[in-house]
């Protein structure tokens, strides 16, 4: 909101994806007002189960990348993931951060896409992009969940009124589609879109297509 008063803009588009949804839909119930169309992607609402499906469950789907991320922590601290990982993502000691970032990026990079795709996943290795992945994900996923538990559905009805999308691929592991499913069952308005050859990621390419043709058509002034 302190962005959208310092350009001076009135009203304006909201677009977030994964996390962005979060903030998104966050946003908008605090902020209805100062938006003018809502285009979200692989919804997250940040409930415990979502964070626990993260943690742990991802690995019914994804075993190797599971184990790899589990087995970087000695075995006395593995009954408490996310409390250990946060640790040495906060560690003193840099090479102790790096070396816990990439291998919480890499376990979220693999299980992003429907399809193996290395050169995707060797960006999430990249330094800046795993510690700013992984210590902003331990940050909220350990401090700043909401109360109650699934507050931004059920505020829902604060913005019905907006203008929105929601697109969702089919075997989004990262973000399950129950979620997707289920805000758009309180916002039946929204125009929802299941990718059904999709996994998580925005560059999944029907995902891809149909955020640029939501960004088109609100350019156009057509509707979402």
């Amino acid at each position: 909101e302190r962005l959208r008063e310092s350009l001076g803009i009135d009203r304006w588009h909201v677009f977030g994806g994964s996390w962005g949804s979060t903030l998104a839909l966050y946003y908008a119930q605090c902020h209805p007002s100062r938006c003018r169309s809502l285009v979200l992607r692989g919804i997250f609402a940040m409930r415990q189960w979502e964070i626990d499906w993260w943690l742990n469950d991802m690995g019914r789907i994804f075993p190797e990348a599971w184990r790899e991320f589990v087995e970087h922590l000695p075995k006395n601290e593995r009954s408490d993931l996310l409390e250990n990982y946060y640790w040495r993502l906060t560690s003193e000691d840099f090479e102790e951060q790096l070396a816990a970032a990439k291998v919480w990026s890499r376990y979220e990079g693999v299980c992003c896409t429907l399809l193996p795709n290395p050169q995707f996943q060797a960006a999430f290795e990249r330094p800046e992009v795993a510690l700013g992945v992984a210590r902003l994900e331990a940050h909220y996923f350990r401090n700043n969940r909401f109360t109650p538990d699934d507050l931004l559905l059920q505020q829902v009805d604060k913005i019905r009124h907006i203008p929105a999308i929601i697109v969702q691929g089919r075997y989004d592991i990262v973000c399950p589609i129950a979620t997707a499913d289920e805000l758009h069952r309180r916002w039946p308005e929204a125009h929802y879109v299941i990718v059904p050859d999709a996994g998580h990621s925005s560059r999944e390419p029907g995902i891809c297509r149909e955020l640029v043709g939501a960004m088109n058509r609100l350019r156009d002034g057509l509707p979402l």
